[in-house]
């Protein structure tokens, strides 16, 4: 029976070199330990596999698993690192971008690339346990408040929860314009699968160029190989070839694509990375909330990652691009932006199920 949820005040003095239980409910644990960087963790674990939360950094997820299998992606960092450069501190496995704006910086851009959200320091978060119609949960929460005099201030408040014998994580977010004067928004959720050779992606988005846009050019501090170009050359004229995550093949450094997806009629689309043994990655969006977004993928002897599809509400080429598309968003003045996505792991009958109702979106008249 749903209850009234519990809601536990976190503090950094909570958080130890040695992990200590928090809280335990319905097959629920939730513990505190820091790493050896000195950040704060918090674990989430249920029946299937555990999620380490990072409660005051970005409230990032930074790794999750599930059935003995890690779903982040792979990358420099054994930890997180107390940092606010997004690139010295990029191995999680699940990062919020935005608010002011977030993207990789043009040439006129002056915000830090992805914005100030993936790395913002939190002083206000809490664990919430409780239960509802699907059964047991634990929930991380927080509230980050971003002030600049005379040019922003907002809050942002995300809830991750994990059910008590669910590999699915559930993201609800508010960001709410405290100015009396309109904002600006832009947001991307990262959330960085490892790649499982062999494996397919799978969506409604049809496979041609007028649906899939491939990004072209490399941000500044990367230089095109023979062979970027070779491969930017063979998705531009096949877009199917990037579904198939071939052993093997290099994607070096990035390859980013836009992809324009229909929704099914209780207003989602889902995306999906289907392992050779039946079982799946997955994300679950609403255009309605998030119009827009990336799939991304670097396979690279230091980082192999796939971003099944990243929802936002922008591309990611930073404000002025995006803004000269008409794709930054305007919060009202006390206005709040809200979204709700879905992501982690299904077993094969779970992702046989996604699949056909993916393959029925795919096949409804446009």
């Amino acid at each position: 029976m749903p209850s009234d949820p519990v809601v536990v005040t976190l503090r950094p003095n909570q958080f130890t070199e040695k992990e200590r239980v928090l809280a335990r409910f319905g097959g629920l644990t939730a513990s505190t330990f820091l790493y050896d960087s000195g950040v704060a963790g918090l674990r989430i674990a249920n029946a299937v596999g555990h999620i380490d939360l990072l409660p005051f950094h970005g409230q990032q997820i930074w790794d999750a698993v599930f059935r003995g299998r890690t779903l982040t992606m792979r990358s420099m960092f054994s930890e997180p690192i107390p940092t606010r450069d997004y690139l010295m501190n990029y191995g999680g496995f699940f990062l919020h971008c935005g608010a002011t704006a977030m993207g990789n910086p043009g040439p006129e851009d002056t915000h830090p690339l992805h914005g100030e959200l993936p790395n913002a320091p939190y002083r206000d978060a809490a664990l919430v346990v409780g239960e509802d119609e699907d059964g047991p949960f634990m929930e991380l929460t927080g509230r980050y408040q971003h002030t600049v005099a005379f040019a922003h201030n907002y809050v942002a408040q995300p809830t991750m929860r994990l059910g008590a014998e669910s590999s699915r994580i559930t993201l609800d977010l508010s960001i709410r314009n405290l100015k009396h004067t309109p904002m600006e928004l832009m947001y991307l959720a990262h959330i960085n699968f490892r790649p499982v050779d062999g494996a397919v992606l799978i969506d409604a988005v049809p496979d041609d160029t007028d649906h899939i846009g491939f990004r072209t050019t490399l941000p500044s501090n990367f230089a095109p190989s023979d062979a970027f170009l070779g491969l930017i050359d063979d998705v531009q004229r096949d877009p199917a070839t990037h579904r198939t995550m071939a052993a093997g093949r290099a994607i070096d450094p990035e390859l980013v694509m836009t992809l324009a997806f229909p929704s099914d009629a209780a207003g989602w689309a889902h995306s999906m990375q289907l392992h050779p043994d039946g079982s799946a990655d997955f994300v679950s969006h609403r255009p309605g909330e998030l119009g827009k977004g990336v799939r991304w993928m670097t396979r690279t002897g230091d980082q192999d990652a796939v971003g099944i599809f990243l929802p936002a509400t922008a591309g990611a080429n930073g404000y002025v691009a995006e803004k000269a598309k008409g794709n930054v968003l305007m919060l009202d003045p006390q206005g709040e932006f809200r979204c709700r996505l879905a992501f982690g792991a299904l077993e094969a009958p779970e992702a046989e199920a996604l699949r056909k109702d993916i393959e029925t979106v795919r096949a409804a008249p446009a």
